[in-house]
């Protein structure tokens, strides 16, 4: 059986961001990924516009909630493979210790819930934002993870971090296969 990776999808409220990153990485990795979501400081309220938004993928809304990155770094949580800021505010924090010593990297985006208007104006942000999130999670899922090493696949995802977010379709990198054992 193949590995499925764990992928844990920070933000500050766990509202919107990673709650989409969250859902995106499930559908778009196709069972190869296990994403959850977490924020520093959890609002409690899922955001209506990122529900929204998942729902356009078929994504599973109903036991979406706003939590606490403590879940995951105590004693029985899932150990993570990658862990992803998805806010300036988060990438800043201390972050707990993460069982499994997971690969991370800072993907920021604009915060869709901070667009001040009428719903129509603040469902347009976060469609942008969904669909910037979704050129990211799709280059990540492309990764050959099993012909990349520990260093190589971090040096990978900082890249998609460091990429322009304005596009859905992101090109996945290109990769020569390795002739050391991956991960």
């Amino acid at each position: 059986m193949d590995k499925v990776y764990n992928v844990l999808v920070l933000c500050t409220g766990n509202s919107a961001r990673s709650i989409m990153g969250e859902g995106l990485i499930n559908v778009l990795g196709k069972g190869r990924f296990k994403a959850y979501s977490a924020g520093s400081h959890p609002g409690g309220v899922v955001n209506p516009f990122a529900i929204e938004q998942l729902k356009t993928i078929g994504y599973p809304t109903e036991t979406l909630r706003s939590k606490s990155w403590d879940e995951f770094s105590a004693p029985g949580a899932p150990a993570m493979d990658f862990v992803f800021t998805v806010c300036d505010k988060a990438a800043g924090e201390t972050c707990p210790f993460w069982p499994g010593h997971p690969l991370t990297a800072h993907w920021g985006f604009e915060d869709p819930a901070a667009v001040q208007g009428s719903d129509d104006e603040k469902r347009q942000a976060f469609q942008t934002i969904f669909r910037q999130i979704m050129g990211r999670v799709r280059a990540f899922v492309s990764l050959p993870l099993d012909k990349l090493d520990a260093a190589a696949t971090k040096q990978e995802i900082v890249k998609i971090g460091q990429a322009l977010p304005g596009v859905a379709d992101l090109e996945a990198p290109q990769h020569e296969p390795m002739a050391s054992p991956g991960r």
